[in-house]
């Protein structure tokens, strides 16, 4: 989703620097943070739609994908009432320049994004169609990756996948021109197909696995890899380690195989491995509840900040809110816990995304139920949660967005003038400042 560097630097008179001459392009430039909304704009038609990732553009614009089963409206032109990736591409005032969708007479979610050194697009997520935009699928859901023009047109696109549900979540673009994505795999149906690889024991493990895979700039593979255990795990997020590896977050539910240190139901599981695919380390993290990773950054130290949401009060979980806060952990460049933070009221909240800002600091968005502790307002149902913390997670500044129906965060970066542009979806009818179009529409917000 993402991986974007910028800076925000938050306190209640929320002004910001930004250090141009770390990158030798200028001299220090002054911005300030007022945490104020800039604007929002929402986009859909009559039915659900939804924005899952968003990524700044070299031409200063922005390009946001998701998801769509409308025909109208936003969607004008598009035939079939099913799920198709849905990809817009806006200027620096939110904008539409153009909007494209991909996908056949199945179900096709896109999940995340990135612009190519060529100034095109990769997108990843999972795809069940094998008609319209897509050629082939094994079964149910696959990795479906397409690659894309700078105006949006298809160059290429390849499913990846078995018989069973094979999702993908993250990818990015690697030194040569090729893609790495993760995701899981479903490994009863992979081993129900005959599927004989030997890389970490494919047949002997469980229900579904992280899975990892290395495409040259024409899709070809030329490794992949499967790390878990016995039981359900799944990554959702991957960034480039400083020495070429990768590192995979998600969540395990397995206390086996690959898995050495588990601490109860659902942990954080964040695994390293090199540029071709060997398991250099992995981490459990959370307690005797249930945990799940979302997001993983890389900070400026070599380490990784990782955040999802936690249900415990133990073991690593130093603080529990009620019910399910947003945690977000700091770990080294070796796997090792650092801090951890958790954020949240009595209710329900998750992060979705967290982001590195130039101060050091993180930008973190997800959703909140909560209207006590670390919260002060919730409209109704789920608000959109949008949260800035200094390096060391103390929270600096946070806002809810939202009406009386369900609203939720995926992403936000940090845009070159300070502000923070934050996506998701938003099923409120009553939306402070946008009519709403259908029975879910994507929303996005800037904040400044």
């Amino acid at each position: 989703m993402k991986k974007f560097i910028c800076i925000v630097i938050l306190f209640f008179a929320f002004s910001c620097t930004k250090d141009s001459d770390v990158e030798g392009i200028g001299e220090i430039q002054k911005t300030t943070f007022l945490g104020e909304v800039d604007w929002m704009q929402n986009f859909g038609g009559s039915e659900e739609d939804t924005a899952r990732a968003i990524i700044s553009t070299t031409d200063g614009g922005f390009a946001v994908l998701g998801f769509s089963n409308s025909t109208d409206g936003d969607l004008n032109g598009k035939t079939t009432a099913v799920n198709d990736y849905w990809l817009l591409k806006l200027d620096e005032s939110g904008n539409v320049q153009w909007s494209k969708t991909y996908g056949g007479s199945k179900d096709d979610r896109g999940q995340s994004l990135v612009q190519t050194q060529d100034g095109g697009y990769a997108l990843t997520g999972y795809a069940m169609s094998s008609d319209g935009d897509g050629t082939v699928n094994k079964g149910f859901h696959d990795n479906w990756i397409l690659k894309l023009d700078a105006s949006g047109n298809i160059e290429w696109e390849k499913s990846f996948g078995f018989s069973g549900h094979d999702h993908s979540y993250d990818l990015l673009e690697t030194e040569d021109g090729g893609l790495f994505f993760v995701g899981f795999l479903d490994i009863t149906s992979a081993r129900a197909d005959g599927n004989t690889e030997k890389r970490n024991s494919i047949t002997a493990h469980g229900v579904g696995e992280f899975w990892g895979t290395k495409i040259d700039a024409k899709a070809k593979v030329e490794w992949r890899g499967y790390f878990g255990g016995t039981n359900n795990d799944r990554a959702h997020s991957v960034v480039r380690a400083d020495d070429g590896g990768y590192v995979m977050a998600g969540f395990t539910e397995s206390n086996d195989f690959d898995i050495a240190n588990s601490r109860g139901s659902y942990d954080f599981w964040v695994v390293k491995v090199d540029d071709k695919g060997n398991l250099v380390w992995e981490g459990s993290f959370g307690g005797t509840g249930i945990e799940r990773a979302q997001d993983v950054s890389k900070t400026a130290d070599g380490g990784y900040v990782i955040t999802g949401n936690s249900f415990s009060h133990d073991a690593d979980v130093s603080k529990n809110n009620g019910a399910s806060d947003i945690w977000l952990i700091k770990i080294n460049a070796n796997g090792k816990k650092v801090w951890d933070k958790s954020y949240g009221g009595a209710e329900f909240e998750d992060g979705q995304s967290v982001t590195l800002s130039k101060d050091g600091g993180f930008i973190i968005a997800g959703n909140s139920k909560s209207t006590n502790n670390d919260l002060n307002a919730n409209a109704g149902e789920n608000d959109i949660w949008l949260v800035k913390t200094d390096a060391k997670g103390t929270m600096e500044w946070q806002k809810t967005f939202g009406g009386t129906g369900l609203d939720f965060g995926f992403d936000a970066i940090e845009t070159e003038d300070g502000s923070i542009i934050l996506v998701g979806e938003t099923s409120s009818d009553d939306f402070p400042n946008l009519q709403n179009k259908g029975k879910s529409d994507a929303v996005i917000i800037k904040v400044k």
